[in-house]
């Protein structure tokens, strides 16, 4: 069962990239952000706030305790802000492979903070994912052309890591925490902090960035919301593996990069699709060596 969560999770991270490419290109990407952690706590309200009031939450009101969710706010919203910026100056084709290594880099560090050991076909995988995401920052240079444009890559790259330091923390938070739990505490905290940081910058900025309101924008959250949710139920389910539920869940690249490929035309497919080949190679070999 976690297996076709994880699956399902995937697709809707797949859907959530496209959505959310079409949604800052050309736009102001810390409202759209806002935006979409408004709607995202709004669509698990019902399920969050049902919970409350059946006396089912595993978080006590415990200063403790709403730290530790909070801390998972920040981790997120730091992936988030790079990764949204990234997306809006980097081809789908050149971002999805970067953030699609983000299990290697999750396996890597379950070996050094959990102390999992690696198998040889593990080993085999977590080199190939490397170099994968050394390819994709190669590609992704010449791509942008400027060398002052590599601050997009970096901040992919930095999304990346982020996004699988948060990996890392959920495994932590599912050993004290429900899955409803985890997700309504922290989207609630990223929203109040989001409106925070979008207020006070708006307030700092002498220039204007014009914000355009697109239906894209919701869907963000939606699909996110729906893959988060089959997520973090994943973990919750027995004999679940943190490391293989992130590695079916970057099979999302798919999605988006074959919309960044046949909708959008973007270019270098031929050294991109054997990046994106290599990737793939490493995350078949990181399941068959975890199964």
């Amino acid at each position: 069962m976690w297996l076709l969560l994880a699956i399902f999770s995937a697709l809707g991270l797949g859907f959530y990239d496209v959505f959310k490419k079409l949604s800052v290109r050309g736009n102001d990407v810390l409202m759209v952000l806002m935006l979409n952690t408004i709607f995202g706590f709004l669509f698990i309200s019902p399920f969050f706030v049902s919970n409350l009031f059946n006396g089912a939450s595993s978080v006590a009101p415990s200063f403790h305790n709403h730290l530790l969710i909070l801390l998972k706010s920040f981790i997120v919203l730091g992936s988030w802000i790079l990764g949204y910026f990234a997306i809006k100056h980097l081809p789908l084709t050149v971002q999805g492979p970067i953030n699609a290594s983000r299990p290697v880099i999750v396996l890597a560090g379950a070996l050094l903070l959990y102390g999992e050991q690696l198998n040889i076909t593990q080993w085999c995988g977590l080199i190939l994912g490397f170099v994968s995401l050394f390819l994709s920052s190669r590609i992704g240079g010449k791509e942008v052309g400027n060398k002052s444009d590599m601050r997009w890559i970096w901040m992919s790259i930095g999304a990346t890591f982020l996004g699988a330091i948060s990996a890392l923390y959920d495994k932590f938070l599912m050993r004290s925490f429900t899955a409803i739990d985890v997700q309504g505490w922290y989207t609630f905290y990223q929203t109040i902090i989001m409106v925070i940081v979008v207020y006070i910058l708006k307030r700092a900025q002498h220039e204007k960035h014009t914000f355009k309101w697109r239906w894209t924008i919701p869907f963000i959250a939606l699909f996110l919301t729906a893959a988060d949710m089959a997520y973090f139920e994943s973990l919750t389910q027995t004999g679940s593996m943190i490391a293989v539920v992130s590695m079916i869940r970057r099979g999302s690249v798919l999605v988006s990069f074959l919309y960044g490929a046949f909708i959008l035309r973007e270019n270098n497919l031929k050294i991109k699709i054997l990046d994106l080949l290599i990737l793939l190679a490493g995350l078949i070999l990181l399941i068959l060596g975890s199964c």
